[in-house]
């Protein structure tokens, strides 16, 4: 049987690349045949995940772009379009977030997780979609949204929202594009265990909470590679609007 999975001869772009599940997500897509563009604030470690690539046999390039800047964007996909071609598979995955309860929060602080978690994702997939358009390709785009946009946890608001907002984009961007053949999904990880958090999780408080977690266990970056590859690949191509929760069945625990 053909594999439906396989993306040779793609362009994918990832957003946020330098971070753990960006990393990890750009070195799945390029296992699958993808050529990758790396994208990121910082130019030393998305060089370095590009060297590390492309020592594994996968064509990889670094770009640095801030999600926030549309002329910074135009310039990235310029430069991914001039060494691989037009880009068909976007990861939007670059976010941030900000620990503080709703009373503390300044105004700069909103400002700061929402501009990059929703109005980054939105910049950056119209730059997508827009050369898709013109190039009458079609593409899939895919936001990487979470749990906390589908329940609540504390001191974590604009994050919530931000995500919250990105699952309604992705239906709405999708309603939109279905016409031009361009597919946007969301994919919404539950707890992940990363370099950042896994010294949380080994904490009290940390085991108390995947002991909320059905599955009694925290997820690893590769559960997150059976729905990324059916996303970006022509396995999915009568799917858009749509949101895969891989969250070990913590959406269905109480709260």
């Amino acid at each position: 049987m053909h594999n439906k999975f396989d993306l040779t001869g793609k362009i994918a772009l990832v957003t946020g690349a330098s971070g753990g599940l960006g990393g990890h997500f750009a070195e799945t897509l390029g296992r699958a045949g993808a050529k990758v563009v790396l994208a990121g604030r910082r130019m030393t470690p998305l060089q370095l995940l590009a060297d590390r690539l492309i020592a594994l046999g996968i064509q990889a390039h670094a770009v640095v772009a801030d999600v926030t800047d549309e002329a910074a964007i135009k310039a990235c996909f310029d430069e991914a379009q001039a060494v691989y071609g037009l880009v068909d598979v976007l990861v939007c995955t670059a976010g941030n977030t900000t620990e503080k309860k709703s009373l503390a929060l300044s105004a700069q602080d909103w400002d700061h997780v929402l501009e990059v978690n929703l109005k980054g994702c939105w910049l950056v997939a119209n730059e997508a979609a827009r050369r898709l358009v013109q190039a009458g390709q079609a593409g899939s785009i895919i936001n990487i949204s979470s749990i906390l946009g589908h329940r609540v946890a504390g001191n974590v608001l604009p994050y919530t929202v931000s995500k919250a907002g990105l699952e309604q984009m992705t239906r709405a961007l999708a309603l939109e594009w279905a016409r031009y053949g361009i597919r946007v999904n969301a994919l919404a990880p539950g707890y992940i265990e990363t370099d950042l958090n896994r010294e949380f999780f080994a904490s009290d408080a940390g085991l108390a909470l995947i002991k909320r977690i059905p599955q009694r266990r925290l997820g690893q970056v590769s559960d997150l590679d059976g729905a990324l590859l059916l996303l970006a690949s022509d396995a999915s191509l009568y799917m858009t609007g749509s949101s895969i929760v891989v969250d070990g069945g913590h959406l269905q625990s109480t709260l």
